[in-house]
Parts: C-alpha cells; sequence; structure tokens
C-alpha cells in the first residue's frame, strides 16, 4: 500500500516491528536465563547448607569437636571425660594378661592404635617413650596401647621395633567397641583409629581425643603437640 501524500511505502516499517519482537524475544530470553542461573545458585546453597546439617550431625553423633590447641582436628567420643573407664583385661605383648585395674591409683593413657600395618602408629610408641619425662610432668604415669591384632605378631612387631610399652591384644574387638574406639579408623568399624583415653587413679577418665577419623586420619602426632591438646581439653 503506497502513501499518495508523501509517495513513500508503508510496507518499509515492517522491518522495524519484527525488529522490536526480535529484540523483546532476547529480552525475555535473558530474564529466563536470569532465573534459570538464579534457581541453580538457590539449589547449590541449598544443597551446601543440608551438606553442613548433616556434617553437624555426624559430628554430633561421633562426639564433640574440639578446638585443637595442637592444630590436628580431632573429636571426642564416648565415653568421654567425666565418665568411669570401661574395665578390661586382655592379653598383652610383654607376656601374661594385664587389666585396667592394674593401674588404680595411676594415671593410664590408652592408645588405641590401627595395628600391625600402621607403622605410624609404631612411632608414635617410640615418640611417647622417648617423651616420658614430659608426660609424668603432664600427670601421665603409664601409657597402654590396644590393637586388634593377635598378641604372638604384636610382641614380635614390639621385639623388630625395640620398644617396650605394654600393647594389649584385642582381637574381636570386645573393648574397642566398649570405648568406641573402632569408630574412628580407616578400616571402618574392623580396627581402631588413634585415640587417646587418659584415665585417671579413680577409674575416670579424664581427658579423650579421636584423632583417627574423616577426613584427616590422623595417625601420629608429636608427643609436644599431644600435650597441648591435653593441657587444653583435660577435665581436672
Amino acid at each position: 500500500m503506497t502513501n499518495k501524500t508523501s509517495g513513500r511505502s508503508t510496507r518499509r516499517r515492517a522491518p522495524q516491528t519484527k525488529q522490536r519482537g526480535t529484540v523483546l524475544h532476547a529480552a525475555g530470553s535473558t530474564r529466563r536465563r536470569g532465573w534459570a542461573v538464579a534457581w541453580a545458585l538457590l539449589a547449590v546453597f541449598a544443597v551446601a547448607g543440608l551438606y553442613l546439617i548433616y556434617n553437624s550431625s555426624a559430628t554430633s553423633a561421633n562426639g564433640t569437636t574440639s578446638a585443637a590447641a595442637s592444630g590436628y582436628a580431632h573429636v571426642s567420643g564416648e565415653p568421654g571425660a567425666g565418665e568411669t573407664a570401661p574395665p578390661f583385661t586382655l592379653a598383652a605383648s610383654s607376656g601374661g594378661q594385664v587389666s585396667l585395674s592394674d593401674y588404680r591409683g595411676r594415671s593410664v593413657l590408652l592408645y588405641f592404635q590401627e595395628g600391625l600395618m600402621c607403622q605410624p602408629c609404631w612411632d608414635q610408641i617410640r615418640d611417647l617413650e622417648q617423651n616420658m619425662v614430659a608426660l609424668r610432668a603432664a600427670g601421665v604415669d603409664e601409657i597402654v596401647s590396644i590393637t586388634t591384632d593377635p598378641v604372638d605378631l604384636v610382641a614380635r612387631k614390639m621385639a623388630d621395633e625395640g620398644l617396650a610399652t605394654p600393647v594389649l591384644s584385642d582381637p574381636t574387638l570386645k573393648v574397642s567397641r566398649a570405648y568406641t574406639t573402632n569408630q574412628y579408623g580407616m578400616m571402618g568399624t574392623s580396627r581402631n583409629g588413634h585415640s587417646f583415653i587418659l584415665v585417671g587413679p579413680d577409674g575416670q577418665i579424664t581427658w579423650r581425643a579421636d584423632y583417627g577419623g574423616a577426613p584427616d586420619y590422623t595417625m601420629y602426632l608429636p608427643t609436644e603437640d599431644l600435650l597441648a591438646d591435653l593441657e587444653q581439653e583435660r577435665v581436672r
């Protein structure tokens, strides 16, 4: 159709309408993409929030998280400080049997560890033995280690390593389960992790630290760092 007054064709306006439609369509697409991105971000934040809640619940179930003076993350499982240490009698690498009651009247540090295949665990015993002066100054009279390996193999390992600390054999995990120390190892619940439990002269637990759990699975820490955590967290 031709405008007779101007002599110009009105058909040239059609491309302008199409262009505006394209712009509006693009704007609508941009808004939709913006909403999609916003919903995706909300989903990410929701998942992250649920993850934090889950981790918080898991920590509460497995023990109380400690703000470590040592810098080594750990929890304090159950039974914990202020509770009576479960009694036990186990075969010892030094021969015969050892009972918790043998240490009544003295403070004994129970060190639950993974066993024969964990060389850092034996290095830990060596480091403890080399720092007995510092440990006794901190109120630790004796050290006893507990693992789930057979006592004859444990005795051979101790001889090979030249170590003197009594290491007790708990092959059925009866004692480990009583102290829930098998909840903090890399091998599921079939072995212990790296747990320290200080039992006072009266048989009450005065400090507990489980270092072997996820995500770090710490299997060795210097005695000086252990003592830093003990000094900060011990119930007196």
